[in-house]
C-alpha cells in the first residue's frame, strides 16, 4: 500500500496517507500504542495464547499477557489537516515474520518499540529495517517498574546507525504515541528527502 494523494472536498486541498509499521518484539506493546493513538476502532487480529504456543512464544517478563497478534493491528491518526497515519502493528513472534514483507510494502517508515527489560527482542526488528533501508525510530515503552535508561545508552546496546532516534514513551498514553509518530515522519521525511537529492546528484 503505498502513500496515497487525494484530493479533499471539492478537490480544494490534497489529503496525504501515510503507512507506517509498529513493530518490536513480544509483548512489547505494540496493539497497545495502535489502540491508544487511533481515532478508529482499531482492527486486531489478537488470538488467545494457548497451551500448544508455549514451546515457542517466550512470555518471560510477560506473564501476564492472554493474547498475540497473529496478523496486524490497523488504526488510523490525523496528525493535522491533511496529513494522516494508517498504522499497521506487526505480529511479534518469529513464526508470523513472513506477514513482515507484505506488511512494510509502500510503508514510509516504522516505529520499533522496545522494553528494556528484553532489550534483545528488539535485534530482528532493527535489523529488518535496517537491511531494507527503511526509516525508523526506536521507541522505549516505559513499563512500570522498569529501569529507566537514556536515549544514548539504548542507542549504543541496540548497535544502531548514527542518527537513528531513539525516544521514551508510554505506549497506551495517546499524547506520547502521538508524538512518536510526529518524530518518525520528521526523520523519514528527512531521509527520504536525502535519498532522493543523493540519486539525482
Amino acid at each position: 500500500m503505498a502513500p496515497e494523494l487525494s484530493g479533499g472536498i471539492g478537490g480544494d486541498a490534497a489529503a496525504l496517507a501515510l503507512k507506517i509499521l509498529v513493530a518490536g518484539g513480544f509483548g512489547v506493546g505494540k496493539t497497545t500504542l495502535v489502540g491508544a493513538v487511533s481515532e478508529i476502532r482499531p482492527l486486531r487480529t489478537e488470538e488467545q495464547l494457548s497451551e500448544a504456543g508455549e514451546s515457542v512464544d517466550d512470555t518471560g517478563g510477560v506473564d501476564q499477557k492472554t493474547t498475540t497478534t497473529v496478523a496486524m493491528d490497523f488504526g488510523r491518526i490525523t496528525i493535522r489537516s491533511g496529513l494522516s497515519l494508517y498504522l499497521f502493528g506487526t505480529p511479534g513472534q518469529d513464526r508470523f515474520w513472513f506477514l513482515w514483507d507484505e506488511l512494510s510494502q509502500g510503508a514510509l517508515g516504522a516505529v520499533v518499540l522496545a522494553d528494556t527489560r528484553r532489550l534483545e527482542d528488539s535485534f530482528p526488528a532493527v535489523d529488518y529495517f535496517e537491511h531494507r533501508r527503511i526509516p525508523f525510530v526506536v521507541a522505549v515503552n516505559c513499563f512500570p517498574g522498569a529501569r529507566t535508561y537514556g536515549a544514548h545508552e539504548v542507542s549504543r546496546a541496540l548497535d544502531l546507525d548514527r542518527g537513528t532516534p531513539v525516544v521514551l514513551c508510554d505506549a497506551r498514553d495517546r499524547d506520547s504515541g502521538k508524538e512518536v509518530l510526529i518524530r518518525l515522519v520528521e526523520y523519514a521525511g528527512r531521509m527520504h528527502t536525502a535519498r532522493l537529492l543523493d540519486s539525482v546528484g
